[in-house]
């Protein structure tokens, strides 16, 4: 019988280390030690951000199961889908017959992940937020299925040029701030916790709210006008309706629609394609005269 391979929530520094036997061993936060006894062959996605790594590190054939919630690349798009990603349906997702069930952790999952167990399903939980989170749970979970060596491959090189992209941004000589906001009633702002943070800050752009050690923030218009941002990094494919109204005047940038438009998966949470992002981000952005 599959043992529960993560033993719950998977954060922080998790890794895989060699056993004393043939098996891998992984450990948690909690120090715990769990080998795998068959092999996993069939693996449930209940995260988009992990749909797309699981076929980023060559393992998108033995995912048979997504959230509804869509998926990157297009053959994940394929994949049956089993509902909703948070408090899914336990029954629909067993109904796949997985080894293995990968959740984004959180606390509405706990149920669920409480069902799988009781049902010897294995499960794990990552929460993918910030860029170092992507090689990460590569070597986890490449590690536990079998497929070690190219995750770790794949992880290295993102390291590299994860620590080759932030040393350009530091030698981009315009100074350019901006305001990221992700909803206008009331007003919310991208914090340092969000990757949308570090990507702009690739792109050689700082947050004016970078002292937010969230990924968000509920602040007031009057609160990002005297922060002055040069632009307004909005999520769409449009200017936003909150443009024209009279209370956003208020704000420099949105009164002379200087805005940066970003929509797309890549924008969506960290993945192997951040870079790419931030390259886009980066030709939006120019030299920051965007009027």
């Amino acid at each position: 019988m599959l043992r529960n391979v993560f033993l719950g929530l998977l954060v922080g520094t998790a890794s895989c280390v060699p056993s004393a036997g043939d098996n891998p061993v992984v450990v948690d936060d909690l120090g715990a030690n769990l080998a795998m006894d068959v092999p996993i062959n069939r693996i449930v996605s209940l995260a988009p951000v992990l749909t797309d790594l699981l076929f980023a590190v060559g393992l998108g054939e033995r995912v048979v199961g997504r959230t509804e919630w869509g998926g990157y690349p297009p053959e994940a798009l394929d994949v049956v889908s089993v509902g909703a990603g948070l408090a899914p349906n336990v029954e629909v997702v067993a109904s796949r017959r997985p080894d293995l069930v990968l959740f984004y952790r959180s606390s509405a999952n706990a149920p669920a992940l409480a069902q799988l167990e009781n049902m010897s399903i294995a499960s794990g939980s990552f929460r993918v937020d910030s860029l170092g989170d992507v090689p990460r749970v590569a070597r986890i979970i490449g590690g536990v299925v079998g497929a070690g060596d190219l995750a770790d491959s794949l992880a290295s090189a993102f390291d590299q040029e994860l620590a080759l992209a932030r040393e350009r941004a530091t030698k981009y000589s315009d100074e350019c701030t901006a305001v990221i906001v992700v909803w206008d009633s009331p007003p919310m702002v991208i914090g340092s916790g969000s990757f949308l943070s570090e990507l702009i800050a690739l792109a050689g752009v700082r947050n004016v709210f970078d002292d937010v050690r969230g990924p968000d923030a509920e602040v007031s218009i009057e609160t990002i006008a005297a922060r002055n941002p040069d632009i307004v990094v909005a999520i769409g494919e449009t200017i936003p309706n909150y443009a024209g109204r009279r209370e956003w005047n208020v704000i420099e940038a949105v009164r002379d629609q200087r805005f940066v438009l970003i929509s797309g998966t890549q924008f969506e949470y960290p993945s192997f394609r951040s870079f790419e992002a931030a390259g886009e981000l980066r030709e939006k952005v120019g030299d920051c005269d965007l009027e």
